[in-house]
């Protein structure tokens, strides 16, 4: 007989799974103007983040699920300003690429994200230059490359759009890393998106009265209520479900997750959209970026390991920094966010961040000591 504690725990999996999935079907069905027609990306991520915001408004303010942190005018200034501008434009360039390139391309694409990330953290000087992490990331690269080459509907605006986006996520997630852990500010999933949901919604209403206001204008456009209702609580849940996960799972079962995730959505989208045509070069080359990934994904799991006290499981060190507590501060500070040390105790750093780019937000509080690189993403509202 199954335990209850597993059963949740596959339950949460299974969900994160089909949410995570859902959201990256939904938004392509939604924008695509062979489906929904609603060819507006800006507007689709505007209306996520309001929804967000307001939810979270709710929760913090009305219901008082949490307390909210001691924001002053010079950290929101210095920190969440910075941040809400590189995850708006992770999540416009993100949604913009699906009017032209495919669902499955996107996912082998995403698959870029742990080469990203390091190599912003490198520059920024969040993490060091190693030779089997570089190693790793070539074999990566080179699968997206080869990956990229077999696409036969091959669309440079769409490919662009979506490597600006994914880069814009890792320069996001480093100044997560060294703006709001050098203030001491620890954020959990809600009071993220308190916080940095409406910032991000100002920073898109600029590009959105320039380029799809006049669109919206001349053009019939139709707006279903229950449709964006709908997506939009899909991608709030997702933030929920990702919080839920990494509470009750360890490293290799995330990472696990993430790479089954990839490919049911892989497969789910030929079927969905059957414009989506994958070759047996598109295969090969995201199974050579893969290997890649798997292997970065072994390395960063010894890593953060060596650097746990032996008579501390990863289950239980999780359970412990995750620990939902009704306080200011939020029941949230990862002690191994930080590289070498720094605020906290670990070792870890910026490329063992979980991301799931089809969350709305999550922040620094959607990273473990042992988060998946693509549990990505984002969402967003991606």
């Amino acid at each position: 007989m199954i335990s209850r504690t597993l059963f949740l725990t596959y339950f949460y999996l299974f969900l994160y799974i089909l949410l995570s999935s859902g959201v990256i079907l939904y938004n392509k069905w939604v924008l695509s103007p062979k489906y929904f027609n609603f060819p507006l990306p800006i507007t689709l991520t505007m209306i996520h983040m309001g929804f967000s915001g307001a939810v979270a408004f709710f929760l913090v303010r009305i219901f008082k699920v949490v307390s909210p942190v001691k924001m002053t005018f010079e950290i929101y200034a210095t920190c969440v300003i910075p941040i809400s501008a590189f995850f708006a434009s992770s999540l416009w360039f993100g949604n913009t690429a699906y009017l032209h390139i495919s669902v499955a391309f996107i996912q082998m694409l995403k698959a870029l994200m742990p080469v990203a990330t390091f190599l912003v953290a490198v520059m920024c000087g969040t993490d060091k230059a190693r030779c089997d992490v570089f190693f790793n990331m070539l074999l990566v690269s080179v699968g997206v490359v080869v990956s990229s080459y077999g696409e036969i509907h091959f669309n440079v605006v769409g490919t662009v759009y979506q490597v600006t986006g994914i880069f814009a996520e890792a320069l996001r997630l480093v100044l997560t890393q060294v703006l709001l852990q050098k203030k001491g500010l620890s954020l959990n999933p809600i009071t993220s998106l308190y916080y940095i949901a409406p910032c991000s919604f100002v920073f898109l209403f600029v590009p959105w009265y320039l380029l799809e206001k006049p669109t919206m204008e001349v053009s019939q456009i139709q707006f279903n209520l229950w449709i964006f209702f709908s997506n939009a609580m899909c991608a709030l849940a997702l933030n929920f479900s990702i919080f839920l996960v990494i509470g009750r799972t360890g490293a290799v079962t995330i990472r696990v997750a993430g790479v089954l995730k990839d490919w049911i959505l892989i497969a789910l989208s030929t079927v969905i959209f059957p414009e989506s045509t994958i070759t047996w070069l598109n295969i090969v080359g995201y199974a050579i970026a893969l290997c890649g990934v798997v292997i970065y994904n072994y390395i960063k799991i010894k890593d953060v390991r060596a650097n746990q006290s032996p008579a501390e499981s990863i289950p239980d060190r999780i359970t412990k920094d995750w620990k939902f507590e009704k306080r200011p501060s939020d029941f949230y500070v990862p002690d191994s966010v930080s590289n070498n040390g720094g605020s906290g105790g670990g070792n870890s750093s910026l490329s063992d961040m979980n991301i799931d780019e089809e969350a709305p937000l999550i922040s620094s509080s959607r990273l473990s000591h042992i988060g998946r690189m693509q549990l990505t993403n984002y969402a967003t509202g991606k």
